[in-house]
C-alpha cells in the first residue's frame, strides 16, 4: 500500500470511530437498544479506568476493556490519540490554516504540562478525588454534546418545526420528520419535557470553544500540551515497539516537519521523532518525496526529552495533589452535606465522589434533565457530578437508566424494583407558601402526582376560616416520611412561581 493510502486509511478510520462515537452517544437513551455498550470508549479510556479503580480500591468491571488500549499502545505506539480519540479527530477537523511556515511548535517545555496534570489526576485519585477527570477527552466532549450540542439541536428543530407547522402543506412531512428525529437523533421528549435544560451549559459551551480555539496558536494544542489521557499514552509509547524511523533516504528538505501534526520531528536530532509524541497520523510518511521515512518495530526505550517527567515534576504533583484535596476537605462543605445535593438512586455522596468520572452519561440519559451537573452542591471536590434539581426534573418512576449506563458503577445499577424502594431525599412542605397552608385555599397537585402505590403526600381536611370569614374545608398536604423516595416529582409539579413550597432535602440518617 502507498504512503499517501496509508494516510487516507488512517482518515477514514478515525472518521467512522468519530461516527461510532456519535451514534452510540444518540443511543444513550432511556429503552433503547444498542448492540455495542453505549458507555464503550469510556469502557476503553485508560485514564477513567486506572482513576477510576485507584479512587474506589476496585476496579470496575465494565472498565477491564482499557486493557485493549493500553496493550494496542504498547505495540503500535499512541494509535489511540491519531486514529481513534474522537476530539482529536474533531481537532484536525477544525484545522486553521496558517501562511506558510507560520505554524511553528511553541516552548517544548510546555509538553510538560500534561503530564504534571495527568501526575495530579493520578495522585488525587489515590486519595479518593476524581475532580479532575472533566479533563479527560471523552468526558469533555460527552459532557458537552449531551448538555450544550443536543439541547440547542433540539430547540432550535423544535422551535422552526412550529413556526412551519402554520403552512398546512408542510403539516403532514413536518409530522413524519418529527417522528424519525426524535426516535433516532433528538431526544425524544414532549410535553414540559419539550426542551431539556442544563445548568452550566454557558460554561461548558466555552470550554470546548476554548480547546478548539487553542489550534490557532498551533494544530492540536490541547492534544500536544494538556491532555492527560495523551500523556498516559505517551508515556507508554516511551517502549512501544512500532516507532517512527528516518532511513538514508532523508535529504533534510524539512517537509515531514512542516505537516507534522504533533510538532514531535526535530531536525536537531536528524529529523527523528520522539515515540511518546507521535500518534502514529502518518502525515510526515505521505510527504516525504524521498521515501525516507517508515514505521518499523524496534525494542527498548525511546531517548528521554527535556519535557519528560522528572522527579521534580512528580514532587510537584504530590504536593499539588495533597494541598488542593486538604483544601477542598477543609471547607466548610465538608463538615455537613449540602441541603439540595440530592443524589442518583442508590449513589452515597462518598462513594460517588470517589467513583464518579464526570462524564455525564447520566444526564444524558435521565428523560426529565432532572439530573444536573453540580457546581456548589458538594463543593469543587463534587463539581460537575450528578444532582437531582426536582424544579427541573423528577426522577421517573419508572426509569432506572442512569445506574445502567454508568460504567464505573458509581450510580449502582439498580432492578427498576430496587430503585423504586431507595430513599434518595425527603420532601418538606414549607407551610409559609404551601397554597391550603397560607392562602386557605384547596391545591392537591403534590398529592395527585406522588408515584408511590400508597401516597407519600397525603391530604388531611381542616376546617378553616377564609378570606371572606366563612368557615371552610381545606384538604392540607403532609408528607408521610416513611413513605417518600424523595423523586421530586412534587418539587417539579408545585404550582407557585419560582421556588416550590414543598422541596426534596438530602435525606436525614438516624
Amino acid at each position: 500500500m502507498t504512503a499517501q493510502r496509508w494516510v487516507r486509511l488512517r482518515q477514514i478510520v478515525q472518521y467512522l470511530f468519530l461516527a461510532l462515537f456519535l451514534y452510540l452517544f444518540v443511543l444513550t437513551v432511556k429503552d433503547r437498544w444498542s448492540p455495542l455498550p453505549v458507555d464503550l470508549f469510556y469502557r476503553l479510556d485508560p485514564l477513567a479506568a486506572i482513576s477510576a479503580s485507584l479512587a474506589g480500591r476496585t476496579i470496575p468491571t465494565k472498565l477491564f476493556w482499557a486493557l485493549i488500549t493500553l496493550v494496542a499502545t504498547l505495540i503500535l505506539g499512541r494509535v489511540w490519540c491519531g486514529w481513534i480519540c474522537p476530539l482529536g479527530t474533531l481537532l484536525d477537523l477544525f484545522h486553521f490554516r496558517r501562511p506558510l511556515n507560520s505554524s511553528r511548535p511553541l516552548y517544548s517545555g510546555w509538553r510538560q504540562v500534561k503530564y504534571f496534570l495527568l501526575f495530579v489526576v493520578l495522585i488525587s485519585a489515590l486519595l479518593a478525588n476524581l475532580t479532575l477527570l472533566i479533563l479527560d477527552p471523552i468526558t469533555i466532549l460527552t459532557r458537552t454534546l449531551a448538555t450544550v450540542v443536543m439541547p440547542a439541536l433540539n430547540y432550535a428543530f423544535t422551535a422552526v418545526e412550529f413556526w412551519l407547522y402554520d403552512f398546512s402543506p408542510l403539516q403532514a412531512p413536518l409530522s413524519w420528520l418529527d417522528t424519525a428525529l426524535r426516535s433516532t437523533i433528538l431526544p425524544a421528549t414532549s410535553g414540559e419535557f419539550l426542551y431539556p435544560l442544563y445548568h452550566l451549559n454557558v460554561l461548558l459551551a466555552l470550554l470546548f470553544v476554548g480547546i478548539v480555539s487553542l489550534n490557532l496558536f498551533t494544530e492540536r494544542f490541547w492534544c500536544r500540551y494538556l491532555c492527560p489521557l495523551g500523556a498516559l499514552l505517551g508515556l507508554l509509547s516511551k517502549v512501544s515497539w512500532l516507532r517512527r524511523v528516518v532511513g538514508p533516504g532523508c535529504n533534510q528538505c524539512r517537509r515531514c516537519g512542516g505537516d507534522c501534526t504533533m510538532g514531535t520531528i526535530e531536525p536537531e536530532r536528524g529529523f527523528a521523532s520522539d515515540p511518546g509524541e507521535c500518534i502514529v497520523c502518518l502525515a510526515c510518511l505521505g510527504t516525504c518525496p524521498q521515501e525516507g521515512v517508515a514505521f518499523k518495530g524496534q525494542l527498548g526505550l525511546a531517548e528521554w526529552r527535556s519535557y519528560d517527567p522528572s522527579r521534580r515534576q512528580l514532587l510537584a504533583s504530590l504536593a499539588t495533589s495533597v494541598g488542593g484535596l486538604a483544601l477542598l476537605r477543609t471547607s466548610p462543605i465538608a463538615r455537613h452535606e449540602h441541603p439540595y445535593a440530592v443524589r442518583p438512586p442508590g449513589a452515597r455522596e462518598n462513594d460517588l465522589l470517589a467513583k464518579c468520572i464526570r462524564c455525564g452519561k447520566c444526564m444524558k440519559v435521565c428523560p426529565t434533565s432532572g439530573l444536573q451537573p453540580s457546581l456548589s452542591e458538594s463543593g469543587l471536590e463534587g463539581l460537575w457530578t450528578p444532582v437531582l434539581v426536582s424544579r427541573l426534573g423528577y426522577c421517573d418512576y419508572s426509569c432506572n437508566a442512569c445506574g445502567q449506563v454508568c460504567p464505573s458503577e458509581a450510580i449502582p445499577p439498580l432492578t427498576l424494583e430496587e430503585k423504586r424502594q431507595t430513599v434518595i431525599g425527603l420532601a418538606y412542605i414549607d407551610q409559609n407558601r404551601c397554597i391550603p397552608w397560607a392562602d386557605n385555599v384547596d391545591c392537591i397537585v403534590c398529592e395527585e402526582m406522588c408515584p408511590v402505590p400508597d401516597k407519600a403526600v397525603k391530604l388531611d381536611e381542616i376546617e378553616v376560616l377564609n378570606a371572606q370569614g366563612e368557615w371552610v374545608v381545606v384538604k392540607r398536604p403532609r408528607v408521610v416520611r416513611d413513605l417518600c423516595i424523595g423523586c421530586g416529582i412534587c418539587e417539579y409539579a408545585c404550582p407557585l412561581n419560582g421556588e416550590a413550597a414543598i422541596r426534596v432535602y438530602v435525606p436525614n440518617e438516624f
